[in-house]
């Protein structure tokens, strides 16, 4: 009667046993996931919603590539500098490759995916040079990071003739700005 019924038996009991530790273990491990995570939400709900507005300003969880060339164009208008020719590369997002590998000594180590992507916008405007400088320098102070990459400009003077002070010239930037991956 003992090997028929009473082992079998005794063998599932101490099986659904471990079970039951295993589950008792991933439920001590969820509740402590739960506080940590109602920690952290109340640290995030404690945060001012002004600051928060201005984290999201900084960087932003997508491209959101018409309200960049908005807030541009609002720092450009104070001096007559209206945006012109606006591109962007609407497909490519510079990542790091999944499968790329640096090799370094004796050890090779694999690139992980960055936790942000860059996105590149080019515009040309016109103005003065003590404008362009102005521009150039509230753009620097936004909220939104962005890199200048190149300006390029062109003057409609002829051979022989001086510039003046005031001589207006097409400029062509280049910037890149970021964004954070989810």
């Amino acid at each position: 009667m003992f090997l028929v019924f009473t082992a079998p038996t005794y063998k599932d009991f101490t099986d659904l046993k471990s079970q039951v530790a295993s589950f008792d273990e991933a439920l001590s491990n969820s509740k402590a996931l739960e506080k940590e995570r109602d920690k952290l939400t109340q640290k995030y709900n404690s945060i001012n919603p002004e600051n928060l507005a201005k984290l999201q300003k900084l960087l932003p969880d997508n491209v959101d590539n018409i309200r960049l060339i908005l807030e541009i164009e609002k720092i450009a208008a104070p001096y007559g500098m209206a945006l012109r020719d606006v591109t962007y590369d609407s497909v490519k997002k510079t990542d790091t490759p999944k499968d790329q590998v640096v090799q370094g000594g004796t050890d090779s180590v694999p690139l992980t995916n960055k936790e942000y992507g860059t996105w590149i916008l080019g515009f040309s405007t016109e103005g003065t040079y003590n404008n362009l400088i102005a521009f150039l320098k509230d753009l620097e102070t936004n909220l939104r990071i962005v890199d200048i990459s190149s300006v390029s400009f062109t003057s409609d003077l002829g051979a022989g003739l001086t510039p003046g002070f005031n001589e207006v010239y097409k400029y062509d930037i280049n910037i890149k700005t970021y964004w954070l991956k989810n």
